[in-house]
């Protein structure tokens, strides 16, 4: 799995693209986006419920990403987007820093007074950069974790597009 912001969680259907929107009824469009919304949903919560820390996924001890794995249909309707999202149980919103996980060591920040060179106080030349490498090759406090919802709507792909096809037909007749 790729930690980089991709299209890996996106699906697309074929065989509808040809109609324009307002020829669509848009209850039985959103009922559709939401059955398939729910089905990810849930395919996710289970992933990551049965994976307990293996498989890549991250481990769930108190429950409260378990929780946080919701869906939303657009205002249009067409689209739906399933995503963790901060709940009152979280001081901070931990999902991210699972998923593009933390460096060690700190961010370089100023110099302290007289520590630099010259009246501005600038690092030496090339200091920054080996300082910045040196972070970059370093180890993990968290180690990136697997898109357990990519990997959700891969594995249910087939039954997302039957519903939302089922629901775009009934949706033009």
């Amino acid at each position: 799995m790729s930690n980089s912001a991709s299209l890996e969680g996106y699906l697309h259907f074929e065989g509808f693209d040809n109609f324009q929107r307002d020829a669509f009824d848009k209850k039985q469009i959103r009922a559709g986006m939401r059955r398939a919304g729910r089905l990810i949903v849930q395919r996710a919560q289970m992933n990551l419920a049965l994976g307990k820390g293996q498989d890549g996924y991250p481990v769930n001890r108190s429950g409260a990403t378990l929780q946080s794995i919701a869906f939303k249909v657009s205002r249009s309707g067409f689209l739906v987007k399933i995503a963790p999202r901060k709940t009152a149980a979280m001081a901070e919103f931990y999902p991210a820093y699972l998923h593009y996980g933390v460096k060690s060591g700190r961010r370089l920040g100023k110099l302290a007074p007289g520590k630099g060179k010259g009246k501005s106080n600038r690092r030496a030349a090339g200091v920054r950069a080996a300082a910045l490498a040196e972070r970059a090759a370093g180890e993990w406090r968290i180690k990136p974790r697997d898109n357990y919802m990519a990997d959700a709507l891969q594995d249910s792909s087939a039954d997302v597009q039957s519903i939302l096809s089922a629901a775009f037909a009934a949706a033009l007749g």
